[in-house]
């Protein structure tokens, strides 16, 4: 793998804070305390408490404020609406990940670069309600993640697989137990609430109080969710078998699930594609469904920049960068504190501590 060598005039510099722009004097997902951070979105990895300032998405705000603290000191823009730092010019453009999830693209004298955060490339029946979706910017210079960057990572359509889980919760619903699906409470639990609490759902469904919480502020910037009522002592006495049942990771062998009475378990993860996956997650059914791109994504995205040089932050760097090389592009590797869905799979503590009041029980 090669690590990108910054040139003292380059846009985007890795420092040991995060990624600076020097003439905008701002952090891109900084990973250290700065006084200035331009936030691609909410997710754990990428937005870290302690910054003096945060520009995000103004849809990313809730989401923010919920995991961050109601006192940060924030400020929203558009998608497409410029803002001038210092010398650079500023916009934000959808990245279609999760709720107000942003690429950013700075301009400094004739020169863009884009720095795309965590990304979802939709395909042919992917129909996504609850974030705005991807969309290309043309860039001199794009820095991209590489999450799932190896051709075995292609995602079926959605759409089929809300289908396949549909199908798995009906069957537990017919021998009267409830289906706990796990995903991250973030982004994935509320593609999960918007595909599969529909009309003609085969019963109930029930979510974890951290999902509720974060389902409340994707409510209030105006995302039409199903209405799902969140877990209680109370619920979980009450609720009949059959009920699907949205929790995040971390309650896999807890006191929470135990309470849930009889029950299957799966996992919704772009994770689920490796073979042995389900097995060493240890959970019954593995549903590969994932809030980032593919393989074939990545190589859409990056080439619909019309960039010449890519930089890629965090996931199979090597593969992505030897292949892009192959194509003739300049390509290399920021070394970042950025993690991929793992880093989610511990929200809310451990899983004895997701069992309290506080996270919904």
């Amino acid at each position: 793998m090669t690590a990108a060598s910054p040139a003292p005039d380059d846009l985007i510099q890795r420092r040991p804070e995060g990624l600076y722009c020097p003439p905008g004097g701002f952090y891109i997902d900084p990973w250290r305390p700065v006084e200035r951070a331009v936030i691609t979105h909410a997710h754990a990895d990428h937005a870290r408490w302690g910054h003096g300032h945060y520009l995000a998405h103004r849809d990313a705000e809730g989401l923010l404020r919920a995991r961050l603290g109601s006192d940060i000191h924030f400020q929203g823009l558009a998608y497409g609406e410029r803002l001038q730092l210092g010398d650079v010019t500023l916009s934000l453009y959808p990245a279609g990940h999760v709720l107000g999830s942003a690429q950013v693209r700075v301009e400094h004298r004739g020169e863009v670069w884009v720095v795309s955060g965590d990304y979802f490339v939709s395909g042919a029946g992917d129909i996504n309600t609850t974030c705005a979706p991807f969309e290309p910017v043309r860039c001199d210079v794009f820095i991209t993640e590489s999450t799932f960057g190896l051709p075995i990572y292609r995602w079926a359509p959605q759409t089929e697989v809300l289908a396949e889980m549909r199908a798995w919760w009906a069957a537990c619903a017919a021998e009267g137990r409830h289906a706990l699906l796990m995903g991250y409470s973030l982004g994935k639990a509320q593609r999960l609430v918007a595909g599969l609490a529909t009309a003609d759902a085969p019963g109930p469904v029930l979510v974890h109080g951290a999902v509720a919480r974060l389902n409340e502020a994707y409510r209030a910037a105006g995302v039409a969710l199903p209405e799902v009522t969140a877990v209680s002592a109370e619920t979980r006495v009450k609720a009949p078998r059959g009920a699907l049942v949205i929790a995040p990771p971390a309650v896999q062998g807890s006191r929470w699930a135990k309470a849930l009475g009889p029950h299957s378990d799966a996992f919704a993860s772009g994770w689920m594609r490796l073979r042995g996956a389900r097995r060493r997650r240890g959970v019954d059914r593995g549903f590969v469904f994932s809030d980032h791109a593919d393989w074939p994504g990545l190589l859409s995205a990056i080439r619909a920049t019309g960039a010449h040089r890519v930089i890629v932050t965090h996931g199979d760097e090597g593969a992505l960068i030897r292949y892009l090389g192959e194509l003739g592009l300049r390509a290399e590797a920021f070394v970042t504190e950025y993690g991929d869905e793992a880093v989610e799979g511990a929200e809310g503590g451990t899983a004895e501590s997701v069992t309290g009041t506080e996270a919904g029980a």
